[in-house]
């Protein structure tokens, strides 16, 4: 049994939700999310509620009832408050700066690297080393952290390249240089 599926979902006073032909369009003070709901699981929306009901009880549908809970719980989120991500950089000479919708990275290659954000993803930079990634679709915004920490991923020697603020990065020690 889902537990996630079964669970209802609130839907705040400022967001304008409208359900029909299996498209979900929910908008916010953050903009707009529309999504296709997955056509095993149907949508019930009572005032100020959201329940998924699944077509039927075997085991695959009541997957997508979750799946379909957690992204349509998502979306409320993300146009109400949002979703952030922060990246820390770390190295020797190694920084980025925001121009509009530019990341521009140096980190440690021959030449800079200028990653486009798109629409709806922002960043915001703090002491050069310190990357706040904010939007309001997660996935999207995963996605895109994702990419940039591949950019130059954390070495366990020194610990230098892009990782996530939460990351732990398991050290190793070098060659001891024992004769």
């Amino acid at each position: 049994m889902s537990r996630i599926g079964k669970k209802s979902i609130q839907i705040p006073k400022d967001v304008n939700l409208t359900y029909d032909d299996k498209v979900i369009t929910i908008k916010g003070k953050n903009g707009t999310m529309k999504n296709k709901v997955h056509e095993n699981v149907e949508l019930n929306i009572s005032d100020q509620t959201i329940t998924v009901v699944p077509k039927d009880e075997s085991r695959k549908n009541r997957a997508y009832q979750g799946m379909t809970r957690s992204l349509v719980n998502n979306m409320i989120i993300g146009v109400t408050k949002g979703f952030e991500r922060t990246l820390e950089i770390n190295g020797i000479g190694y920084r980025a700066e925001a121009n509009g919708n530019v990341l521009k990275l140096t980190l440690g290659y021959s030449h800079p690297i200028e990653f486009k954000l798109p629409d709806g993803i922002t960043a915001n930079v703090q002491k050069q080393n310190i990357v706040k990634i904010s939007g309001n679709d997660k996935q999207l915004l995963g996605q895109i952290c994702s990419e940039i920490r591949s950019l130059r991923p954390p070495e366990p020697y020194k610990g230098k390249g892009v990782k996530y603020a939460e990351e732990y990065i398991q050290r190793k020690a070098g060659k001891t240089g024992t004769k």
